[in-house]
């Protein structure tokens, strides 16, 4: 039996035992030399269009949100709430997570489990971070957020303690039947499923353990009591350690060019390293950037079973990862009606590759020479995909490239923590683009900067499936149409609006609970 208390050295030493899963997608970038392009006549038109907008004056309206609404909401969720009866005196036990996944789909899990421990009336124990071979980090909370400064922020709703009390580490858990798995409750599970499932074996036992917790947990109908402590967990309670803030502020710095600028999200993600209007070359100017998380490693684009215009060889070299890496993906596929390629791509479910990336913000009117942080994993195609992108927008920037080998050094072979810095530049920058709506760091990147950015943080959503059409006229659309639909597109997506019924808190902050129209007291 292995305690939940082992886990911080078994993650060390399968960390040490395993060479395979993150480090296995690098071998697959960088193997085509040449250019890989499926829209030759729309990067040419897109070519002259950069050419003729260097000299003219680049539209102010590309950093700012469309939708003056947006504004309007202001962050609320750690307001002392009058009515809040606060936790109860007695527990009914204690709630041990391990979450899975890497940074955010942990940060998901953490916040949920407080909503749970509030809902169950029970105590929180630190959760601690599973080992994956996907991500091969064996970082644990401590190591990512300031585990202090979470404790007293929940204090008032919920307690949280570090450890277990003795007389519970040497229990079987799974032995006493306190072992709770996916297979236990439904994803997006409700209030009614723990209140039946979990919360009679917390209190015959004193305590539950969520094995590999992430999203079973429902975003409605759920009280707005309830919202509000996932959105404090999320947007105040979790503060990434001195050690990720230091650097991270480092590298915003640096990307920025030592410009002063400072926002609500550079104070709430950096804290005491927030750079000061004394640094040294700050009075340079403001440097704008644009953050762009591009999703386009191979594991996602081997299983989306899409084409991606690299002929034979791609087609080889995807099924062949996906028979090492994804064999119930084929075994499932043996069951199923075959949709081709191309369909794939006409529902939109086909990764962005870094071409049509530089396309839709050619289309958008950002000049060549904006500035852009890449954040990510490594590109599929390396060099031969990317160059579309970089021979329209050559100034490319990404953390390996502003930071030393020794700053980079105390973060290599742990993920999240990299992650981590990729999050920071992502939040604090003037604009955000994401190329995957599904992605977990663009939704919660997404979701803080609406909550802090105070409707100033402009955030990109392109619709994969409206762009799949207006790609498809590529050998006919005019450069001026082509601009029209896919400014048309990204505005449909940036529309200020409450969060719409089931969708996620951490994305759409805007709800009772977590954000506040007009400064009006919300109902708890």
């Amino acid at each position: 039996m292995v305690s939940f208390f082992d886990f911080a050295n078994l993650q060390h030493n399968m960390a040490n035992n395993n060479s395979s899963g993150f480090q296995d997608r690098v071998s697959y970038t960088d193997k085509r030399p040449s250019p890989i392009q499926m829209y030759d006549r729309l990067l040419n038109l897109a070519s002259s269009a950069l050419a003729e907008r260097e000299i003219k004056q680049e539209s102010s309206n590309l950093w700012v949100e469309p939708y003056r609404q947006a504004s309007s909401w202001k962050p609320c969720a750690d307001r002392k709430v009058l009515s809040n009866q606060g936790k109860s005196v007695k527990t009914n036990g204690y709630i041990l997570v391990s979450a899975n996944g890497g940074l955010n789909q942990q940060r998901v899990a953490i916040c949920n489990a407080v909503a749970v421990a509030y809902l169950l009336n029970a105590t929180l124990v630190i959760p601690k971070f599973l080992y994956s071979n996907v991500w091969n980090d064996p970082s644990q909370f401590g190591d990512i957020y300031q585990e202090d400064y979470f404790v007293d922020m929940m204090k008032d709703e919920i307690n949280v303690v570090k450890e277990i009390p003795p007389h519970l580490r040497s229990l079987d858990i799974e032995a006493i039947g306190s072992q709770i798995t996916d297979s236990d409750l439904v994803k997006e599970a409700t209030v009614s499923d723990y209140i039946k499932i979990v919360l009679p074996i917390l209190r015959r036992n004193g305590v539950v353990h969520f094995l590999g917790y992430g999203n079973r947990l429902g975003f409605d109908p759920f009280p707005s009591g309830i919202q509000r402590l996932r959105c404090k967990c999320n947007f105040h309670a979790l503060k990434f350690v001195p050690k990720i803030q230091e650097v991270g502020s480092l590298l915003v710095r640096r990307i920025r060019k030592y410009s002063s600028a400072r926002s609500k999200l550079d104070k709430h993600l950096l804290g005491k390293f927030i750079q000061n209007n004394g640094d040294h070359d700050a009075a340079r100017g403001s440097t704008k950037y644009l953050a762009l998380h591009l999703r386009f490693e191979v594991d996602m684009v081997a299983y989306s079973l899409c084409e991606f215009g690299g002929g034979e060889d791609e087609r080889r070299e995807l099924r062949s990862y996906r028979e090492a890496h994804f064999p119930l993906l084929l075994e499932r596929l043996k069951k199923t009606t075959p949709i081709s390629p191309m369909d794939l791509r006409t529902l939109g479910r086909c990764p962005l590759t870094p071409e049509e990336a530089a396309l839709v913000l050619a289309g958008l009117g950002f000049k060549s020479g904006t500035y852009i942080y890449l954040a990510g994993s490594h590109i599929y195609g390396g060099d031969s995909r990317m160059h579309p992108f970089t021979k329209l927008f050559p100034n490319l920037v990404t953390k390996e490239n502003l930071l030393s080998p020794s700053e980079l050094a105390p973060f290599r072979n742990f993920s999240s923590q990299l992650a981590a810095l990729d999050f920071i530049a992502c939040a604090t920058a003037d604009v955000f683009a994401m190329t995957d709506s599904g992605s977990q760091l663009s939704s919660m990147v997404s979701g803080f900067r609406t909550y802090y950015g105070g409707g100033h943080a402009p955030t990109l959503r392109p619709n994969k499936k409206r762009l799949a059409a207006i790609l498809s006229e590529n050998e006919t659309i005019g450069w001026s149409a082509f601009e029209d639909k896919i400014k048309k597109m990204i505005q449909e997506g940036q529309k200020a609006g409450m969060r719409r019924s089931g969708r996620s808190i951490y994305r759409h902050p805007r709800c009772p609970g977590c954000m506040c129209k007009h400064q009006q007291p919300y109902a708890f």
